[in-house]
């Protein structure tokens, strides 16, 4: 049976999975969502003896069901290779019982490469399968590592050119170096004077102006997305949730059959989202929780039901979640809403011409595995500590949120179930936060300076990364302000 997708804000058309991936966003401003979740027809028990790669098939091949067996290992085969440090691809880290999934093994050092690294492979096949002539323009937003991990993918990639906007100065300046010094002929980086939902408004009003794609295809170029709203990018995302419960199996950690926790660091509910797919898929889990920094935008929405953007935006140290418009949130509200696709255009209305909106006492209830939780700048700071103290284990700024929120979580409720943390970056990308929390005597040392101590203190070799990027040329310095974005984008591409 094929799979079809459809938009959450109009359930008439459907599209495959290799059509979904190309558009990236629905023509009405919807992102696609498949027809129905699909249940693993394998068991946990069997894909527990499977390999990193062997699980992504076992996975990926229920969602995207018009890519042939061949096209889709091969897919996989590049992705999942020497970009990555370990063979394991994903290791699960146990520290003082809780289980840490190391994301960020990639080439890029944070969550991102698990799926941007498959993303150009899955995109350039669904091209080809769709007879596209066009050159593909990946148009993307970054808070600070979705821009790096798409740009490695996308670099000199046939048939593909890349252009990503971040927030001038709402990055870290290892996640800033990392982009512009980015090499490839089809590469272009530019900051904007706003933050990140100034960006990703911003690109979202390029996809969604029909003129402009108009313009586009009589040049040879048609849109397409690396952002998490690209259901190319959800589907590999599945894969870790799946594949760390078959981990803990493999283990003798669970029993299989057993219920066990995710804590998700979160700031455009992608990370969260895939694991609400794995567990729809058949994942025993018990909760998800939804962990935000002091942008706690998702936290307020699931303890009052009331999603509000309206509220100051906070630049904070971990920057990845510094995010007041969660985009994947749409796909959830679809979902609870009972795939009601007026409800949620309604809804998303709201969102876009007061900033807000309320879901139904019943939607609040079908979502009632989430638990919110936040921590604040100190709190933050303090876990980083503490974790380190007692297991000489060193934690990036966003995992700490992660685990400074299960920490409370666990103290409140006495939940002794398993639980895994998604760790989702590399802590050398925030050595000035990470450092400074363990000792005061590093505050205000630029990130760079501390790379050295960072990998003495934590007995950790300097990823590849970090040490590619420290005396490499900046190749991309455009600045401009929100408003020109789209005239940044049509002198790039010669409109």
């Amino acid at each position: 049976m094929e799979l079809m997708y459809q938009s959450t804000r109009s359930g008439q058309v459907k599209v495959t999975a290799s059509q979904a991936i190309l558009k990236g966003l629905a023509d009405d401003g919807g992102l696609f969502v498949p027809e129905s979740i699909p249940q693993l027809d394998v068991s946990l028990e069997a894909i527990s003896k499977m390999s990193y790669k062997e699980t992504a098939y076992e996975v990926m091949k229920l969602f995207l069901t018009d890519f042939t067996e061949a096209e889709l290992k091969n897919c996989i085969e590049k992705a999942y290779d020497k970009k990555f440090d370990t063979g394991e691809i994903v290791p699960l880290t146990e520290k003082e019982g809780v289980y840490y999934l190391e994301l960020f093994h990639g080439a890029t050092i944070a969550f991102k490469d698990m799926a941007l690294s498959i993303l150009p492979h899955l995109l350039t096949t669904s091209a080809k399968k769709n007879n596209i002539k066009n050159e593909i323009v990946i148009l993307t937003a970054t808070s600070g590592d979705t821009g790096k991990a798409a740009l490695a993918g996308f670099a000199d990639v046939d048939g593909t050119r890349i252009i990503v906007f971040y927030p001038k100065n709402g990055v870290s300046k290892i996640q800033e170096k990392q982009m512009v010094t980015q090499k490839g002929s089809n590469t272009s980086v530019i900051g904007i004077t706003g933050n990140f939902d100034d960006a990703q408004s911003g690109v979202k009003a390029m996809f969604n102006n029909k003129k402009l794609a108009e313009v586009m295809n009589s040049h040879g170029y048609q849109f397409s997305s690396a952002n998490s709203i690209n259901i190319g990018r959800l589907v590999p995302q599945v894969v870790y949730y799946v594949y760390a419960y078959s981990r803990l199996l493999a283990d003798g950690v669970i029993k299989d059959g057993e219920k066990i926790n995710f804590v998700v660091p979160t700031g455009n509910f992608g990370n969260i989202l895939a694991a609400y797919y794995a567990k729809n898929m058949g994942v025993p889990v018990n909760k998800l929780i939804c962990a935000s920094n002091e942008n706690k935008v998702l936290f307020d929405f699931f303890e009052t039901g009331i999603y509000d953007k309206n509220r100051d935006f906070i630049l904070t140290s971990s920057p990845s979640m510094d995010i007041l418009i969660s985009s994947n949130l749409e796909r959830l509200i679809y979902k609870i809403a009972g795939e009601d696709a007026d409800a949620t255009s309604q809804m998303m209305n709201l969102l876009t011409s007061q900033g807000k909106y309320e879901i139904t006492p019943d939607m609040k209830e079908k979502m009632n595995c989430f638990i919110g939780g936040w921590a604040d700048e100190e709190k933050t700071a303090v876990e980083i500590k503490t974790v380190y103290n007692n297991t000489g284990y060193v934690l990036d700024t966003h995992t700490a949120v992660a685990s400074a929120v299960y920490r409370d979580y666990r103290q409140k409720t006495n939940d002794l179930s398993v639980t895994v943390i998604a760790s989702t970056a590399s802590p050398y990308k925030f050595g000035t936060s990470v450092m400074s929390a363990i000792d005061e005597k590093y505050k205000g040392i630029d990130d760079f300076a501390l790379i050295d101590e960072l990998s003495k203190l934590s007995h950790t070799n300097i990823p590849k990364a970090i040490s590619e990027i420290r005396k490499a040329d900046i190749l991309h310095n455009t600045v401009c302000d929100t408003k020109d974005m789209q005239k940044e984008v049509e002198k790039i591409l010669k409109l």
